[in-house]
């Protein structure tokens, strides 16, 4: 089974880094507003800006946390990449 790592913008421009296995409806629960303490929750609505995918959750899991720790800038340069590769 594969896991996502991704980026979501949120309303107020800040960027939240999660892990899933289903992409599309977690970032529809974010949407949702389905988790009470979620970061996203009054943040609302987000659009998915990066993903990636991981053979496992544990690597999944590793880079959710190096990611977390990067600056803004980095994080937007990622980003930037990702969208020139999509296009």
């Amino acid at each position: 089974m594969s896991w996502f790592v991704y980026i979501v913008k949120c309303r107020d421009e800040t960027y939240y880094t999660g892990i899933c296995v289903d992409l599309k409806r977690r970032v529809s629960e974010h949407n949702q507003g389905k988790y009470k303490r979620a970061y996203t929750k009054g943040r609302v609505p987000v659009i998915l800006v990066y993903w990636e995918t991981s053979k496992n959750r544990s690597d999944a899991s590793k880079r959710e946390i190096e990611i977390k720790g990067w600056s803004r800038l980095k994080k937007e340069r990622l980003i930037g990449s990702f969208q020139l590769v999509k296009r």
